[in-house]
This record gives C-alpha cells, sequence and structure tokens, in this order.
C-alpha cells in the first residue's frame, strides 16, 4: 500500500515539478533545458498583459471570495435551524453545488446570464432617463463574481457548518442567560469560535476563483482571466514564460491552501471556554 500511495503521489506531482524546473531554463524552448536562468520571471512579471490578467484575476477572486463569505456564513448559521426533512433537501442541494462538474456550471449560469440580460436590458433602455443610449447589461467581471461566488459559497456552508456545529452551545446559553442581545452574543461569543472557518473558507474561495478556468472561460466576456491567458497562451506552444506564470500561481495557490489549512486546524485545537 506505501509503494501504491507513492506511485499515485509520484503521479501527481512529477508533471507539476517538471513545469516548476522547466521555469528557470535559459533557453527559449521550453522542452529543452539549457542551463539555469530566472528571465522568464521577469519577462512574465513585465508582460503588460500578463499583469493585466492578474489584475483582473485578483479582483473577481478578492470580490467573489467576500460574497461567498458572506452568504455563506449567514446560510450556515441558518441551516443550524434546520431540521427533519428539509434539512436534508438543503444538505443534498448543498452537496451537489460542489458535485456538479464545473463544465455544467459554466454552461448553465451562462444560458442564465444571457437569458436574463436579454430581459432586463429593453427595460433599462425604455427607463432610463438621460439622453442617449442606456447602458447595457453584459458578461464581464460582474457575471465572473457572481458565478465564482455562488459555487465557492457551497464550500463556505460546509465548512463554517462544520465549526459551528462544534461549538460549545452552552456559551450561547450563558450569553443568553445573562441578558446579551442576539447580536451580542454573535459578535461576543460566536463570531470569535467561528472566524478561523470564516477566513479557512474565505482563503479557499479566493484560491478556487483565482484558479478556475471551466467556468471562467463561459461568463468572462471580453475579460481576461490569468487561466484564460494562460490557456490561450499555450495553444500557440508552452514557452518557459507559461511554465514560470504556472509555478508562481502554483506558489501562491499552495501558500494560500497551506494557511487555510493551517487556520483550520488552529480553530479545531482551540478550547472553546
Amino acid at each position: 500500500m506505501r509503494l501504491y500511495a507513492l506511485a499515485v503521489y509520484l503521479f501527481l506531482y512529477i508533471p507539476i515539478a517538471v513545469i516548476a524546473v522547466f521555469s528557470f531554463n535559459a533557453g527559449r524552448y521550453a522542452a529543452q533545458l539549457q542551463g539555469f536562468s530566472t528571465q522568464w520571471y521577469g519577462k512574465a512579471l513585465s508582460n503588460p498583459f500578463v499583469m493585466e490578467a492578474l489584475q483582473t484575476s485578483a479582483t473577481v477572486a478578492a470580490a467573489s471570495a467576500v460574497l461567498a463569505t458572506i452568504a455563506g456564513t449567514l446560510a450556515a448559521l441558518a441551516l443550524q435551524g434546520v431540521t427533519g426533512k428539509p434539512r436534508l433537501i438543503f444538505d443534498a442541494l448543498l452537496y451537489i453545488a460542489v458535485m456538479v462538474p464545473g463544465i455544467v456550471i459554466g454552461i448553465s449560469t451562462l444560458i442564465g446570464l444571457v437569458t436574463l440580460f436579454d430581459w432586463l436590458n429593453p427595460i433599462l433602455a425604455a427607463a432610463w432617463p438621460l439622453p442617449g443610449a442606456a447602458p447595457q447589461l453584459n458578461l464581464g467581471k460582474g457575471s465572473l463574481i457572481a458565478a465564482h461566488g455562488l459555487f465557492a459559497m457551497a464550500l463556505v456552508v460546509i465548512i463554517v457548518r462544520a465549526r459551528v456545529a462544534g461549538m460549545d452551545r452552552s456559551l450561547i446559553e450563558a450569553s443568553a442567560d445573562l441578558g446579551a442581545t442576539p447580536f451580542g452574543t454573535f459578535r461576543q461569543v460566536t463570531l470569535p469560535q467561528i472566524f478561523p472557518a470564516i477566513l479557512a473558507g474565505f482563503l479557499l474561495s479566493f484560491t478556487f476563483s483565482f484558479d478556475d478556468f471551466i467556468i471562467a472561460f463561459f461568463v468572462a466576456g471580453s475579460e481576461t482571466t490569468l487561466p484564460i491567458y494562460v490557456f490561450s497562451s499555450i495553444r500557440r506552444g508552452v514557452t518557459p514564460e507559461i511554465n514560470a506564470i504556472g509555478t508562481m500561481v502554483l506558489a501562491v495557490s499552495l501558500v494560500v491552501l497551506i494557511v487555510a489549512q493551517t487556520i483550520l486546524q488552529r480553530g479545531r485545537r482551540r478550547p472553546d471556554a
């Protein structure tokens, strides 16, 4: 079993290690290692198209993570009071949202948004009070934030709800007995206990949105995220610059995931007293 596990991990991570090694290639060809150099990192960071795509990805990821964290936390707290068959239905819908392939989410989101825009744009044009053409709703950053936020919200609900289920309910009851308002109890008792899970959910949501290609490909419109830029570039051939971009994205994603996991572990070990 150990050899089998080792073979699986090697199969998963050797290609990633190869990309990282060849990102330091001094030559111009990605498949021929011709010395050590960091020149491709400098070229990637000085490429205006890369930086514009990076800015778009970071903006969308931050906004969608905030949206998913707020909505997911509120939903996780609300679901604690749901029992019986409604709870089973909500749980099923929650896990289905995580299990559905990204291509299905992308296509369905695209169809839903286009249908909504076709219905709203004539209304906006008719109600626009100023002279000139009325603004039109189109695919772009807004659709990216909405699509990523809705999917990531399910992840936040799962993470926060697990933390809420492990809380000491006697602290909340004691706070109410001492005369604290519901909001005061939430702010002083509940929030400090679930904050590690909230922060971890935010970081995981940010990572998902930043790395996503499939959903973004359908709903990005004229916007170009970093994964879309990389995909468009490798259609003309893989270069060491693409390897450098992939290595930097991998490093950032690993750091965020490690931080999120560390926060979750500390939150579980932290006493509730």
